[in-house]
This record gives structure tokens, C-alpha cells and sequence, in this order.
């Protein structure tokens, strides 16, 4: 059953006056879709996510970091989060492989917003069976393979370009990823 993806990041002396400096450079560092047709979305939510948002603004494809975060600031405050909507290019299979924009969301959490995991920075990668091999399809496990390398590789520009405190890649249900993906890769055979 496939699984939701995330990235947390909690950054070192993370405030309401620096949040959203660090999200900019959060977006700097994520390689946007060069096959979408459409832009990234911007929204910012007040308190909670039940509520409308305060902004909700679409923006170009290959629209700068600081536009985004310049409209996110007119109505950014310690209670809120702001979300960007995006893509990025994965290896899919749909009776053949291709790279095609896979939906993701980037995430500033004010350090007031309601949250669960009291993360500062964090990334919706969507369903953890992109990066994970298929069972009975060809060339599966260097798909698979291709895709978290492109996952690893954006955390590990994270690491180097914000001042963590720690990381954690986690999924939906508290499953431990890790020990998914070495399950699934288990089931090739592997010269």
C-alpha cells in the first residue's frame, strides 16, 4: 500500500524574522519541473489549513525563489504556513517509462502554526512507490533507483546550504521507510 513521503527540517534559531529567508533558499535549491505546463502555486494559511487561504497566487514556470516568497511575505506571519505547490521531473511507468512532473509541496511552518511534528521546513514528496522498484516491470529497480537518487541528492543540498539542526525523511503512517525500500529491493535479483 503505498505511503506519503515527507522531509522535515528543523533549523537552527528558526523565527518569525528569518523563516522566510531560509524558505527562499529552500526554494532555490528544488529543481522544478522542466516538463509542466503550469507554474508553481503559492498559499499562505493563518492558524490552520481549514480555513481559506489568505493568498493563493500561481506563478510562471521558472518564476525566481524571491518572487514567491516577496508575495508570501505581504501575509506571512508567525501563525501561519506557507505552501508552494510544484512539480518536479520523476521516472514514471505507464505501459513504458518516461519522465514526467510529479506533484510536490514545499512548506515554510510558522513557529505559531498548529503542527504536529513542530517542524520549521518541510517537503510533501507524494506517494513513496515513485521511488520504490515494481515488481514484474523492466528496468524497475534503476527507476526506482533514479528517483531516490534525485530524493538524496535534494537533501543533501539541504543539509550543506541551511543550518539543521536535524533531518527526517518519514511517511504517512510511521512505516520506516528504510526498511521499505530494502524489502523492496530484496525481491530482485541483483548482480
Amino acid at each position: 500500500m503505498p505511503d506519503r513521503l515527507y522531509l522535515s527540517c528543523w533549523i537552527r534559531g528558526f523565527s518569525e524574522q528569518n523563516m522566510l529567508r531560509y524558505f527562499e533558499k529552500l526554494l532555490g535549491l528544488f529543481p522544478y519541473s522542466q516538463l509542466a505546463q503550469r507554474g508553481p502555486t503559492l498559499r499562505v494559511y493563518a492558524i490552520e489549513r481549514v480555513e481559506p487561504p489568505q493568498i493563493e497566487k500561481e506563478f510562471a514556470p521558472e518564476t525566481d525563489a524571491s518572487k514567491i516568497v516577496d508575495a508570501a511575505r505581504e501575509v506571512m506571519a508567525d501563525d501561519s504556513v506557507a505552501e508552494v505547490e510544484a512539480a518536479w521531473d520523476l521516472w514514471q511507468y505507464d505501459e513504458d517509462w518516461k519522465l514526467r512532473p510529479s506533484a510536490v509541496t514545499l512548506m515554510c511552518i510558522g513557529p505559531e502554526f498548529e503542527n504536529e511534528n513542530h517542524d520549521h521546513l518541510r517537503i510533501e514528496f507524494g506517494l513513496d512507490s515513485r521511488f520504490l522498484p515494481i515488481p514484474g516491470i523492466d528496468s524497475s529497480l534503476r527507476m526506482g533507483q533514479s528517483n531516490l537518487r534525485s530524493l538524496l541528492h535534494l537533501v543533501n543540498q539541504i543539509e550543506q546550504s541551511l543550518p539543521l539542526e536535524r533531518r527526517t525523511i518519514w511517511s504517512e503512517s510511521g512505516a520506516n521507510f528504510a526498511e521499505i525500500l530494502a524489502h523492496s529491493v530484496s525481491k530482485f535479483e541483483v548482480n
